[in-house]
């Protein structure tokens, strides 16, 4: 594939779950990289996947300066930023989240800073650079099929829904202002995708027979993180460029799915 030749993107969260696998699928691509992960128990296993081809730094994408150095190290090694996808995020349930009555402060405050504030950050950097340039650019943002269509049996995390709708709701208020300078936005909204962040789902049985039926696609399963690279790869390519503003789900059937059918 060449789908991204000669583009530099910078991945944000792109050393283990999804970032890493659309971090693998855009090297295929063509892309140069510069991906931001933690220094954890993944990194060793990312820099082995992705070869001394890629650059990776490590930091907090919840601290404000953590996308900015990613950026200007893109544009300082490859001499361009073209785009950035930021998918860090996660869980917020071993902080607090719940139900919405259930919330700990803590829960609250973390979750939105690991998912909303964190994007925030990232897609500041990004519009900060290509104005300060007059540089075109895409940005690609991880918001959740939780957003809009909740499975209060199962999922019931409130602050992280409410996190990954204002996702949305960030992504198409930049789509709508920046796309007179050439600069494009979009959000992919997964479904229960098996990644670290998903054990609690993979070992609970009862979850596993409600995703049967609520992600019917291909014999009703979790989904891989592999199923939404495509997707990324294209809405960071050039074949997507007159797309913006939009979100695409890639959730196995679950938002157009009655689980009880």
């Amino acid at each position: 594939m060449s789908e991204l030749n000669g583009k530099t993107i910078v991945i944000i969260g792109g050393t283990s779950g999804f970032g890493l696998s659309g971090a693998l699928a855009c090297q295929r691509a063509g892309a140069n990289l510069v991906v931001l992960g933690r220094d954890d128990e993944h990194l060793d296993a990312a820099r082995a996947a992705l070869g001394d081809s890629t650059v990776i730094l490590t930091g907090d994408a919840c601290s404000p300066d953590a996308a900015v150095r990613a950026v200007d190290h893109a544009a300082g090694t490859f001499g361009a930023f073209d785009a950035l996808y930021h998918v860090a995020g996660g869980s917020g349930r071993v902080f607090g989240d719940g139900p919405a009555h259930e919330i700990t402060d803590e829960g609250w405050a973390r979750t939105i800073a690991l998912n909303q504030t964190s994007t925030f950050y990232s897609n500041r950097a990004a519009l900060a650079h290509w104005q300060a340039t007059g540089k075109p650019g895409v940005l690609l943002n991880m918001s959740s099929v939780l957003a809009f269509s909740p499975a209060p049996a199962h999922f019931a995390t409130h602050a992280y829904a409410t996190a990954k709708a204002a996702v949305i709701g960030l992504t198409q208020a930049i789509a709508a202002h920046y796309a007179p300078f050439g600069i494009r936005a979009n959000a992919l909204a997964p479904a229960c995708t098996d990644t670290p962040m998903a054990a609690r789902a993979r070992e609970d049985a009862r979850i596993q027979d409600f995703l049967k039926r609520k992600q019917p696609l291909d014999g009703g399963r979790m989904g891989q993180t592999s199923d939404v690279d495509g997707a990324a790869v294209f809405l960071l390519s050039d074949a997507s460029a007159y797309i913006t503003g939009q979100v695409l789900a890639v959730d196995g059937g679950w938002s157009v799915t009655d689980a009880g059918y």
